[in-house]
């Protein structure tokens, strides 16, 4: 299935592989607050093992009460985080955090300041990791108060935003509004109906920027699944469209995960129907009616189309739906979407649209 939105046809190769350790690429200019944000992830996780790859993890000011052990190129945090720093070589660092005997449940990358965000996601697309993880997203960071216009003239800073399914507008408490606004302006020039948030010292819900901390990995889901607890939609990790999520459902299943979304009008939807949909309406359903308030999603996908088992990823713009085997389960439909001011019942309704009469 192929996105129309014209930021996304040239990187449909971005679809990564079905299954794999998923892997968020932060991206922004020095001083945006990757670190501070690469520092709450770490402190943060609640139950989920993640690691971060730097070029420098002496810059990153890990707590010391969360520190284990330090390693020449490697913290080991009590919370089961890992940071590593990142020698000459990307695949090699990844390579290191994959062969670890305690394994990891997520993978993030910090970006140097001036870098353009595709050679390190192609690393990921185009290599031989290709079959070992699944680029989740790509979070781009922006510091408001430094943010000069004129950086929209740097191909790097213009990447930056082109590739983006997350924009961060961070330290929007040391400036006006008004500036935020006209910056916010000129990035969806850059990247119509963008997933824009904006946060104060990179705070951000984790669930909007890493999918497994609120929809836990493929293993928690096919374990539910396997005890035929039909109520459970949790399962992947997002990756090219957009998306949010609700708890109103008729289950309390994911009550357990709003506490990750903080109050900043951020909910969740979960969707689910014993009937298949119709592929040309969900595709119409993501091209014209999802709001861009959704910021993530994924789902386990039946189509009257297909006999297969599709895994379905949305972060910020980018959405992939991948092939897999039913392998004896009982055929049907799970969605999750998250995202800011949802109108629930209209969203449900929609989906609701496309299932097949």
């Amino acid at each position: 299935m192929q996105s129309v939105d014209p930021q996304v046809t040239n990187d449909q190769e971005m679809n990564a592989p079905k299954l794999g350790l998923p892997v968020t690429i932060i991206t922004g200019f020095l001083g945006s607050g990757k670190t501070t944000l690469l520092n709450h992830i770490l402190t943060n996780q609640q139950g989920l093992k993640t690691a971060v790859l730097v070029n420098e993890f002496g810059e990153i000011g890990i707590d010391n009460e969360l520190i284990i052990s330090t390693g020449d190129d490697m913290v080991e945090l009590s919370n089961g985080c890992i940071c590593c720093t990142i020698n000459e070589d990307l695949v090699n660092a990844v390579y290191r955090v994959l062969e670890r005997e305690d394994k990891v449940d997520y993978l993030v990358v910090e970006t140097t300041g001036l870098a353009d965000p595709l050679p390190v996601a192609l690393t990921f697309l185009g290599t031989e990791l290709r079959d070992m993880t699944r680029l989740d997203s790509i979070v781009t960071m922006v510091d408001c108060a430094n943010f000069s216009l004129d950086l929209f003239n740097s191909e790097a800073a213009y990447s930056q935003i082109a590739y983006g399914d997350v924009i961060l507008l961070n330290k929007v408490d040391l400036v006006d509004e008004g500036d935020v606004d006209t910056l916010e302006v000129r990035i969806r020039d850059i990247k119509r109906d963008a997933r824009i948030l904006r946060t104060t010292n990179s705070q951000v819900p984790l669930p909007l920027v890493l999918s497994v901390g609120l929809f836990e990995s493929d293993k928690y889901f096919d374990q539910a699944e396997e005890k035929h607890d039909h109520d459970h939609d949790h399962d992947h990790d997002h990756d090219h469209h957009h998306h949010d999520h609700d708890h109103d459902h008729h289950h309390h299943d994911h009550d357990h995960h709003s506490h990750h979304l903080e109050n900043d009008g951020f909910t969740s939807i979960s969707f689910q129907t014993d009937k298949p949909l119709v592929i040309r309406k969900f595709q119409s359903f993501l091209d014209n009616e999802l709001p861009s308030s959704v910021f993530r999603a994924k789902g386990i996908m039946w189509f009257q189309e297909s006999p297969a088992r599709h895994i379905f990823h949305l972060s910020g713009k980018r959405f992939s739906i991948e092939d897999d085997e039913w392998n004896g389960r009982q055929p049907r439909n799970q969605l999750v979407l998250i995202g800011q001011d949802l109108d629930h019942d209209k969203l449900l309704q929609q989906l609701q649209a496309c299932i097949v009469e």
